[in-house]
C-alpha cells in the first residue's frame, strides 16, 4: 500500500516528525533547551498557518522550513540585542566520559560545530536525516548543485579535521 503524503491536520504526522525536528533543530542550537525550544517555536507557527500548507506537499520539509526561516530571525534579532554573560560555571560541571567512541563522538560533534552553518545544515539534512536532495534544496532555498557542492565541501572539511583519508571509511 503506497504511503500518502503527510498531511498537518494529522496529529499522527506532526509528532512522528519531532524526533527529527528535534534533531534538525540541534545543528542550529548548541543547548538542548534552546533546540527545544525552537522546535516548540516551530511547531506553534506552523499550527498558526495550516491554512498554508499546500496538502500533497512534503509536511517534513514544511516544518524544516519554517525551523530555518525562524532560527534565521532569531539569529537577526538577537545580534541587534546586548545579552548578559553566559552561565559558564553550568558548562564546566559535565564529565567526560571515557569510552573511545563517547570521544570519537565528541571529535565529530565539535567538527561538525566549525563547519560553516550551511554546511553543517546540509549534513545534517543529507547525511544523517536522510532527507533527498531536492528536499534540502528547497528546506534552505537554494539549487539542487549548491547542496551537492556544499555537502561536498563539508565532507572533505571533516574527512580533514577528523584526519580520515579514504572517502570510504567517511
Amino acid at each position: 500500500m503506497p504511503k500518502r503524503a503527510a498531511d498537518m491536520t494529522d496529529p499522527d504526522a506532526v509528532v512522528e516528525l519531532i524526533p527529527a525536528l528535534r534533531a534538525f533543530a540541534r545543528t542550529f542550537c548548541r543547548r538542548q533547551e534552546d533546540a527545544d525550544d525552537l522546535v516548540q517555536e516551530t511547531l506553534a507557527k506552523a499550527l498558526a498557518n495550516l491554512d498554508k500548507f499546500e496538502p500533497g506537499t512534503r509536511l517534513k520539509s514544511w516544518l524544516f522550513t519554517i525551523m530555518r526561516n525562524t532560527f534565521c530571525t532569531r539569529a537577526k534579532k538577537s545580534s541587534r540585542e546586548t545579552v548578559g554573560i553566559d552561565d559558564v560555571l553550568s558548562d564546566s560541571l559535565t564529565t567526560q566520559a571515557n569510552q573511545e567512541w563517547s570521544v570519537q563522538s565528541d571529535e565529530v560533534r565539535r567538527a561538525l560545530n566549525r563547519l560553516p552553518l550551511h554546511h553543517r545544515e546540509v549534513v545534517i539534512l543529507v547525511v544523517m536525516l536522510g532527507e533527498r536532495y531536492e528536499d534540502a534544496a528547497a528546506i534552505c532555498g537554494c539549487p539542487i548543485g549548491t547542496v551537492k557542492s556544499r555537502l561536498n565541501r563539508a565532507r572533505q572539511q571533516l574527512r580533514q579535521e577528523l584526519g580520515v583519508a579514504d572517502e570510504d571509511d567517511f
